[in-house]
């Protein structure tokens, strides 16, 4: 679910995912469990370690979860089938210039119509796990909140196909697409958004809670309030800090009023939150803090108050590396209890990991790793490592997922020969590996993406599946990328190269 091009502060995928480490991921783990320790001071990351992979297969776990990705509006198309109403990227996308290629999610991957074929190729791989998004512009059309009936039978027949294969729903809730008519009412500026969302989020445990699967509220509700709300590179476009900041605050109480309602439900399974992390190292060691907000705006801003109940005082404001919002306002947002519901007890906490950034001592992020295809994208699997085992050192376990990792084609084409891709993922495997062999609680990993997609403001120029899609065909092609995790599966280990 890559993609987010900017000019300015590189807040692009990179960014989004730029302050995970250090103290934000640890903060996560222990707001998870109900002894988690003081809150530590936070401090700059150091710079990675040097490794060498051995020249033997590294194992993973018996039961070890492995998975792939996609979400509802980049792969699905069919977007005005059975009462679907527009979202917010429906509307995004028709304006001019807002997507690379002047495309829309019309076809994507046809998805929709398409879903038991590819529910065949992941049974093919051996996936033993699959995440998806839910369209909530396909279960609640309009104001009204009727539930439309066809939207929930169109998802209980995935879920069913699922199942069936033996293969585990990871269910996200809220993957970006807006319902239109909710934007329309004042999206997440407004804080009735969030009442809106755990009614919609009521109405998908009522229908699948019998169903034992992952859930996750919210995914990378980050990149949503930044890149859709201050840099306007997303949908809905907007261009202000403090309507980012107010997104912020109504998505993670949005989040923790939907976890509050999965405990009410009585649903079968698990619940959680997918954030986007990532190391922020800094260029000089001796001015770490620019590096510290920085890590403040990009991670603990989120994790403090989902698995700790608070906001950390560093991460808004007029300093070099912040959220540029004003900090009085953002605190008058915060009513009392919020804090309370955003921290509701989880069941596991959702990695997403593209890479790792550099942060000068003026607060400028810079390029310390070599590029992707995708410019914003910095690969250092080592990073990896460093964030998963910040975590599990810092604090108490709680079960972790990779719930994201992957990188795009060179080319816009069609292609099966991905090469890059299969080392980029040989090596992350190795670091997720390294990271259970010292003690961390990773339960599962998921590639981004199983297909091809429509990338968001790329449109169709970036391709991140391990399966190929010819958008004129619809045929699937699984790459060579695809066959090394097949392999990778059936062996519960990955080779050295």
């Amino acid at each position: 679910m890559p993609d987010t091009p900017f000019p300015r502060p590189v807040i692009t995928r990179r960014t989004l995912l730029t302050a995970a480490g250090a103290g934000a991921m640890a903060a996560a783990l222990a707001a998870c469990t109900a002894d988690a320790p003081p809150i530590p001071a936070p401090t700059a990351i150091p710079s990675p370690t040097p490794w060498s992979p051995p020249a033997e297969p590294m194992g993973f776990p018996t039961g070890f979860t492995w998975g792939a990705a996609t979400s509802a509006f980049q792969v699905e198309g069919s977007l005005t089938a059975d009462g679907r109403t527009p979202s917010v990227w429906d509307t995004f996308a028709a304006r001019a210039g807002t997507i690379r290629d002047g495309s829309t999610g019309e076809p994507a991957a046809d998805q929709y119509r398409r879903y038991e074929e590819d529910i065949d190729l992941m049974a093919s791989l051996g996936l033993s796990a699959y995440r998806f998004s839910l369209s909530w512009s396909r279960i609640v059309p309009t104001s009204t909140g009727t539930i439309e009936s066809r939207g929930i039978d169109h998802y209980r027949r995935v879920i069913d196909a699922l199942v069936s294969r033996g293969i585990r729903p990871a269910i996200t809730l809220f993957h970006w697409d807006l319902p239109q008519w909710v934007q329309d009412a004042g999206g997440w500026v407004q804080r009735e958004t969030a009442d809106l969302f755990a009614e919609y989020a009521a109405a998908c445990f009522e229908a699948f809670g019998d169903v034992e699967a992952d859930w996750m509220t919210l995914n990378e509700p980050k990149t949503h309030a930044y890149v859709g709300h201050w840099y306007g590179a997303h949908a809905p476009g907007l261009r202000s800090p403090d309507v980012a900041a107010a997104a912020v605050h109504h998505q993670l109480l949005a989040h923790g009023r939907a976890v509050e309602r999965f405990r009410l439900s009585g649903a079968a399974g698990r619940i959680g939150i997918a954030l986007n992390l990532i190391p922020a190292y800094p260029t000089d060691p001796g001015e770490p803090e620019a590096a510290v907000r920085v890590d403040a705006r990009e991670n603990r801003l989120f994790l403090d108050p989902v698995l700790l109940g608070t906001y950390p005082d560093d991460a808004v404001g007029g300093d070099a590396g912040q959220l540029p919002a004003d900090p009085v306002t953002f605190a008058g947002l915060q009513k009392a209890g919020d804090l309370e519901t955003i921290a509701a007890p989880l069941d596991f906490l959702a990695v997403q990991y593209y890479g790792v950034t550099g942060v000068r001592p003026d607060g400028r992020e810079t390029q310390v790793a070599p590029t992707s295809a995708a410019p914003w994208q910095q690969m250092l699997p080592e990073g990896m490592h460093d964030l998963l085992t910040r975590l599990a050192t810092d604090y108490p376990a709680i079960p972790l997922l990779i719930t994201e990792n992957g990188i795009p084609d060179r080319s816009p084409a069609v292609t099966v020969d991905d090469p890059e891709r299969l080392e980029f993922f040989r090596a992350h495997f190795q670091q997720a590996s390294r990271a259970i062999a010292d003690g961390v609680p990773l339960e599962g990993y998921y590639v981004w993406s199983l297909l091809d997609n429509f990338e968001w403001a790329e449109g169709y120029t970036q391709r991140w599946g391990i399966i190929a899609v010819d958008f004129q065909t619809q045929e699937r092609l699984p790459k060579r990328s695809a066959e090394f995790y097949a392999d990778v599966i059936a062996a519960t280990a990955v080779p050295p190269a």
